[in-house]
């Protein structure tokens, strides 16, 4: 029997206190769940192999047949369906336009590769204590349209299910393998790494268009701020810098990060 969606109107409905409260880290932390907005992104995830735990949208007449079309698979493989109004939808979205529809997903982590399922062309992507989660989300976005291999989040970094930085990933979240580990767990792996690993770094030496990186390589970000600490730094074989024309010393991370990447990849991504 083709389960239905059931209709909730209350903002004090138990379901819909559920939902918000995933705005928090710290029950986004111990549910291992998140929220994601709009049928472009939850259309994403659907191609990336996920579907949500829960779906909730907007009741109308006027629904795009796309979004129409993604509830009715939702409702057909046994997703729990529930239509809210226009008022729980901005409640759950912090927004007065919200998106029509949400979805409730599981999140999805990784584990470190050993070197057997290294690939020999692999780019990885280490961020150290990256804290702003627009530019996660940014750079999540980027790694997927360079085709990085995945991203390694190391010590104290932004959750990447949190809203901004899974609105930033325009659906990016679902098809890029993160791993989250200490800066310890990484030193120790990164010893039997049979390629080059390369920082950027304001004091580098190496232009970095100027590299040829030995794959598989990994290429690592610090912070916004500080950059890559002292020990991940003497990690890098190789300490790279972006030369600047003008007064400032720095790009925004998400940019950065994007030349790098680009510049890595640039063989790979010929038309």
């Amino acid at each position: 029997m083709r389960a239905i969606a059931k209709a909730i109107t209350s903002l004090t409905n138990a379901r819909v206190k559920a939902v918000r409260a995933l705005e928090m880290r710290k029950t986004r932390r111990e549910s291992g769940q998140f929220v994601a907005e709009g049928a472009s992104l939850l259309m994403a995830a659907r191609d990336a192999g996920h579907h949500p735990k829960t779906l909730l949208f907007l009741a109308s007449d006027d629904t795009p047949r796309a979004t129409a079309a993604y509830i009715d698979w939702a409702i057909d493989i046994g997703v729990e369906c529930l239509t809210v109004n226009q008022a729980i939808l901005a409640k759950l979205t912090g927004k007065d336009n919200p998106q029509s529809v949400i979805g409730v997903f599981r999140q999805q982590w990784t584990t470190l590769p050993g070197a057997a399922d290294v690939g020999d062309d692999d780019v990885w992507l280490v961020l150290e204590e990256v804290r702003d989660p627009g530019n996660l989300g940014t750079i999540i976005r980027t790694c997927d349209a360079a085709g990085i291999k995945g991203i390694v989040l190391v010590d104290n970094c932004c959750d990447p299910f949190q809203r901004e930085c899974v609105r930033a990933t325009m659906g990016s979240l679902f098809a890029v393998p993160l791993i989250k580990i200490s800066s310890e767990e990484f030193l120790n792996w990164r010893r039997d790494w049979p390629g080059d690993v390369a920082g950027l770094h304001l004091h580098g030496s190496e232009d970095f268009r100027d590299v040829k990186l030995k794959r598989p390589a990994i290429v690592m970000m610090g912070s916004e701020g500080p950059g890559l600490s002292d020990a991940m730094t003497e990690a890098c074989n190789k300490r790279l810098l972006i030369p600047m024309a003008g007064k400032l010393d720095s790009l925004n991370l998400a940019v950065a990060t994007a030349l790098m990447l680009y510049e890595v990849r640039r063989d790979d991504l010929r038309m």
